[in-house]
C-alpha cells in the first residue's frame, strides 16, 4: 500500500500478458502461461465493488493483535474496477456491515490496525463510497 498521497494498493502487472498480481511480488510471474515474463510495479484501482463479505466474531490466534476487549470485524472481497481481480481487506471499523449489499462501490483507504508505545501499524481497508451507503 502506498504510504503518502492517495491510498492505493501496490501490485504487479505482467509485461507479456497484462495479468495483474497482488500482493506485489517482482521476483516472478504467477501466470502459468508466462512464468518468465517481466513484472512491472503498478498502483491498483482505488475503487471497486463488493463481491462478498463476512464478519468474524471470533478472536484469531497470535500473532493477531486484538483490541481489548475483542471487537468483531468485517472482511470484504472487493472486485477492483480496472483489474477485475478480487482483493480481500477489512471494512473500515466505523462502517456498519448491516448496510452492505453485493455490488456496492467502495474505495481503499489507510487505517490503523493497532498501536503500541512506539508505532502505529497501518493496513488498507475499504469504505463504502458516501453516496452509496451511509456511514
Amino acid at each position: 500500500m502506498t504510504t503518502d498521497g492517495e491510498a492505493r494498493l501496490v501490485g504487479g502487472r505482467g509485461a507479456e500478458t497484462g495479468s495483474y498480481f497482488f500482493p506485489k511480488n517482482m521476483a516472478f510471474s504467477r501466470n502459468p502461461s508466462a512464468p518468465s515474463e517481466e513484472i512491472a510495479e503498478v498502483h491498483l484501482s482505488a475503487r471497486g465493488r463488493v463481491w462478498s463479505w463476512t464478519t468474524n466474531h471470533y478472536q484469531p490466534p497470535a500473532p493477531y493483535m486484538p483490541a481489548d476487549p475483542f471487537v468483531p470485524y468485517t472482511v470484504l472481497a472487493v472486485e477492483l474496477d480496472e483489474e477485475r481481480m478480487v482483493v480481500l481487506g477489512r471494512l473500515a471499523p466505523d462502517c456498519d456491515p448491516a448496510t452492505l449489499t453485493s455490488g456496492v462501490e467502495v474505495e481503499v483507504e489507510r487505517g490503523v490496525l493497532y498501536e503500541d508505545d512506539d508505532n502505529q501499524y497501518m493496513v488498507w481497508q475499504w469504505r463504502p463510497v458516501a453516496t452509496e451507503v451511509a456511514r
